[in-house]
């Protein structure tokens, strides 16, 4: 992936091609993207990158977990990651089962789509001791973790960024990977609140009675939100429960053996009888669209970029694009020596425009769609009319695999 391109020399050790701020996932692929190809990057996180890197043990489980699509595969193997992920830990999703509300349902197969798998199941944990790995490994990356940012100026030929204590940074592009509430997007101007789905996404991990066979389920379920259960090594699998607030709360209060009960009882114990082995931890939901994600050299990516319903697990899919997309830009820049230049950057959100839009209709569009009971009827012979014609089962997933 290097472009033999001779990237900016710093002056001093306060002087850099990029400043990324916020070290999540989509943050610190960027910042090993851009390393790859010779910028000098600053990654900045509030947040101790030493207590992510600690591996889970045999018998302890993450219950936050992400499904890792084809092309976001594809551009972590690219960058050293894949690589170092135990393969114990990670479950091959094969095929999808979606029900309706009523009697609506669509099946997805890796098979009939030509792939190894539709996703592969993922734990934060892991997938953040490889990025981590991978960034640390990168010569021309200082990870500065943890630091507390003040202030960012705007001038000219650079961005200022102040630490708290003092320190000040220069760098020719500063990207804001710092989530949904930004405060990169608020330093560069860009005034824009998420809307809240009212909603909140309640996860954990339980034992099934029956193996999955590499099937992942979700059910649309009437006034209680969006069910999945994601596939995971061995008679395991994770869950992430879109629900309303009120019952989101019910959910986190109850003990492990009524929220097994609870869960196998909302999937028609698809998989026979569950047990709880990990606690719930819920995550409130909000849409997010932006008017732009650029300004003078500044970028947005992942969820500072975009806020999308987790109903089709792409969030963190649509964040790697946004990183392979941006590193890709840079990389083939030809005579554009400045990192931030704004035809860069230009380039960069048009590119990423189309795609972003594309999933945020989809998954918008499919919440709004069953949350009205007037349309029961036609959303579920919807779904049943999809299911019948393999080239659109084909065309839909398309966006999602890539």
């Amino acid at each position: 992936m290097t472009s033999g391109r001779k990237a900016h020399a710093p002056e001093s050790d306060g002087e850099y091609d990029a400043a990324i701020l916020g070290a999540g996932p989509v943050g610190l692929a960027l910042a090993t993207a851009f390393a790859r190809e010779g910028l000098a990057v600053a990654l900045l996180d509030r947040s101790n990158l030493g207590v992510a890197e600690r591996r889970a043990t045999e018998d302890d489980w993450d219950e936050r977990v992400y499904a890792i699509s084809p092309g976001s595969a594809e551009f972590l193997h690219r960058l050293g990651v894949w690589q170092r992920l135990p393969r114990e830990r990670i479950a091959e999703v094969e095929t999808m089962d979606v029900r309706g509300d009523a009697s609506g349902r669509i099946e997805f197969s890796a098979y009939d789509l030509g792939e190894r798998a539709l996703a592969w199941i993922v734990e934060h944990r892991e997938l953040m001791a490889a990025l981590i790995g991978a960034a640390r490994a990168g010569q021309r990356i200082d990870v500065l973790a943890p630091c507390e940012p003040a202030a960012l100026a705007w001038h000219a030929g650079a961005a200022e960024l102040s630490l708290a204590g003092g320190r000040v940074l220069q760098a020719r592009l500063v990207v804001g990977a710092d989530g949904l509430r930004s405060w990169t997007r608020k330093e560069a101007g860009i005034s824009h609140e998420p809307r809240a789905y009212g909603q909140t996404a309640v996860v954990a991990n339980f034992a099934t009675e029956r193996t999955h066979r590499g099937c992942a389920f979700q059910w649309f379920l009437a006034d209680r939100g969006v069910l999945a259960w994601l596939p995971m090594p061995g008679r395991r699998m994770s869950i992430v429960w879109s629900a309303p607030e009120a019952l989101a709360k019910e959910l986190i209060a109850l003990d492990a053996a009524a929220l097994a009960a609870r869960v196998a009882s909302a999937g028609g114990r698809a998989l026979g009888e569950l047990r709880a082995i990990t606690p719930a931890a819920g995550f409130p939901l909000s849409f997010l669209r932006m008017p732009s994600i650029i300004a003078h050299r500044f970028a947005l990516v992942g969820d500072a970029a975009h806020g999308v319903h987790p109903l089709a697990g792409q969030g963190v899919n649509l964040g790697f694009g946004d990183a392979a997309m941006l590193a890709g830009v840079l990389a083939h820049r030809g005579p554009v020596a400045d990192a931030g230049a704004r035809i860069l950057l230009e380039r960069y959100e048009r590119k990423r425009a189309l795609p972003v839009a594309a999933m945020q209709l989809v998954t918008d569009g499919l919440m709004r769609l069953f949350d009205a009971p007037a349309l029961m009827f036609l959303r579920n012979e919807g779904m049943r009319a999809v299911a019948s014609m393999a080239p659109l089962r084909r065309l839909l997933a398309q966006p999602a695999l890539r």
